[in-house]
Order: C-alpha cells, then sequence, then structure tokens
C-alpha cells in the first residue's frame, strides 16, 4: 500500500500563493496517475488537478482556469500543487490521492483513487 502526507496549507489572502506537497511512500509511486481534490464545508469532494504517471499530460477543474499548476518528481515520489491568484472560494480541505491502477489515466471522479492522504487546510482571506 502506499501512504500519502500532505504539506504546504495554510491562510494566505486573496491573490497570494501556496504551493501544497504530497509526498509518497512506496516503490510504485512513478507508475500511477495521481490527482488533488478538494473538499469545503458542507460541500462535495471537488477534483482539482491530475497528472498522469510519466507528467506529460495534466487536467484541471474548470474553476482553475489556468491559477494551478501540478508538478510531480518521481525521483522523490512527490507530487506537488501550485496555486496562485487564490481566492476566498478555494477556502477548502485539499486531498492528494494516488490512482487505482498502474499506468493509468487520470481520472476526474474520487472513486478512480485508491490511496488518500489526510488533507491540508488551505484557508484565503477577503
Amino acid at each position: 500500500q502506499a501512504q500519502l502526507v500532505e504539506s504546504g496549507g495554510g491562510l494566505v489572502q486573496a491573490g497570494g500563493s501556496l504551493r501544497l506537497s504530497c509526498a509518497v511512500s512506496g516503490r510504485t509511486f512513478s507508475t500511477y496517475a495521481m490527482g488533488w481534490f478538494r473538499q469545503a464545508p458542507g460541500k462535495e469532494r471537488e477534483f482539482v488537478a491530475g497528472i498522469i504517471w510519466s507528467g506529460s499530460s495534466t487536467s484541471y477543474g474548470e474553476f482553475v482556469k489556468g491559477r494551478f499548476t501540478i508538478s510531480r518528481d518521481n525521483a522523490k515520489n512527490t507530487v506537488y500543487l501550485q496555486m496562485n491568484s487564490l481566492k476566498p472560494e478555494d477556502t477548502a480541505v485539499y486531498y492528494c490521492a494516488a490512482g487505482r491502477t498502474p499506468y493509468g489515466s487520470i481520472t476526474v471522479v474520487a472513486t478512480g483513487y485508491a490511496y488518500w492522504g489526510q488533507g491540508t487546510q488551505v484557508t484565503i482571506s477577503s
């Protein structure tokens, strides 16, 4: 099994930036698609971004609109989410997740991911 640990959340003002990291244990990290999801209070968990195992393809939720960038470093077993131009509506707990099957494609649904981190809180003040 893989274990995922997120870091980098915090409180920033609107317009600011944050970089989330997700460290993954396990030797097969490089073979899995990775995703970031978020969940705000009273709302469903939603897809933020995903990246294929090689890093050559990415996908983003419609609300991102060029503000976020997902990347990965397979040598470090880490996936990143760079978030710029943050808005108060970006406030949520952010989770990283590892795809359900090796060499699988990016999926925007949570059930497509087998392993999840504990989440990191991101709060954007207006």
